[in-house]
């Protein structure tokens, strides 16, 4: 999602019951943290850090995430998530530019390889709301595809190499791309014989839950491609309102859908929290799918919870929940062919 990339986007038809369309939704969030903190009743001495610290890394905040807060509370965990602070301004000697060595890992624009099967495709650099804790807030997605034909490259690379069973469309987040835009490029890469999954990394249904409509459900299940879409909660009141009824839709379309966390200090690192969001997720029929050690990244180290403090509420977690809604505690290393349990 990096800060100076800026999507045009044409109109969408379809709107979810009787929603305003998710492009009409994104015009309305909040860019400014004279607007965020007016909005939330917030003391004013938490403006001007926002301010300096927005200058490095933008505030982006839509309308339905910010219904969810708690108006006058700097302690709120969703706000927490959002906000910025003077703090990741600070250089840390332990945290680097590129915390997971995705630069190491591209093999062609737009395409990283990490993995055996799977590869990784920077759909877009942008977002729907700026995690201040982005393992991606330095990224260089201007050196990435914009448009169709920048994608030759990367989508030759994908033919060749018949090891390659699943693309993963990331970014950024791909669901900011229209229908149309991800129609073009899931086409390309269906006729790819050897490609049998497609596993979409977005926030959106979480935070901009109006973008789950009817169109993008009948794009994903009509493809030949196995579709499976991997959501990002961090925290139980994330699944609320129209959250709940969007990750029901994509559950209740067949599409295999699952939710990745970050252990963030102060946010969710509690046994209780982490609870209550997995049941969340399993009543809605969203499974548990990791819970990850936060990705040392300059300007988000102060999340950082223990991994023995991880390791103990990943404990607990067992003891409370049923074996299929407790996540997989992992942590991300640089040149590592999987995710390394914790």
């Amino acid at each position: 999602m990096h800060p100076s990339v800026r999507q045009k986007s044409s109109p969408v038809s379809s709107k979810m019951g009787n929603r305003d369309s998710w492009h009409e939704s994104l015009a309305r969030a909040i860019r400014d943290p004279d607007v965020l903190i007016e909005r939330l009743g917030l003391p004013r001495e938490s403006l001007e850090p926002a301010r300096r610290a927005s200058q490095l890394f933008p505030l982006f905040v839509p309308e339905s995430f910010l219904q969810r807060m708690e108006p006058g509370n700097l302690t709120d965990p969703l706000l927490m998530q959002v906000l910025p602070l003077d703090v990741e301004n600070r250089t840390s000697p332990e945290a680097a530019i590129d915390a997971v060595g995705d630069t190491q890992s591209r093999r062609a624009p737009g395409l990283l390889h990490k993995y055996h099967g799977r590869a990784l495709m920077i759909a877009t650099g942008v977002c729907a709301v700026h995690c201040r804790y982005c393992f991606r807030r330095h990224y260089q997605y201007d050196l990435e595809p914009r448009r169709l034909d920048e994608w030759e490259p990367a989508l030759e690379v994908l033919s060749r190499d018949e090891s390659i069973q699943e693309v993963l469309l990331s970014g950024g987040d791909p669901l900011m791309l229209t229908d149309s835009r991800l129609t073009e490029l899931i086409r390309r890469l269906d006729v790819i014989p050897h490609l049998k999954r497609l596993r979409i990394h977005s926030r959106m249904p979480i935070v901009l839950p109006n973008r789950v409509s009817q169109p993008l459900i009948d794009l994903l299940t009509e493809s030949r491609l196995t579709p499976i879409m991997v959501v990002h909660a961090n925290h139980p009141r994330e699944i609320a309102r129209d959250c709940e009824q969007s990750l029901r839709q994509l559950v209740r379309s067949g599409i295999t859908t699952l939710n990745q966390s970050v252990l963030l200090r102060g946010i969710n690192d509690n046994a209780d929290t982490l609870t209550e969001l997995s049941e969340r997720l399993i009543n809605v029929g969203v499974i548990p799918y990791y819970l990850h050690q936060l990705d040392l990244v300059q300007g988000a180290t102060h999340f950082q919870v223990d991994e023995s403090a991880g390791q103990s509420i990943l404990a607990e977690l067992r003891t409370r929940l049923p074996g299929y809604a407790v996540p997989q505690y992992v942590r991300e290393l640089p040149g590592q062919p999987h995710k390394t349990p914790l």
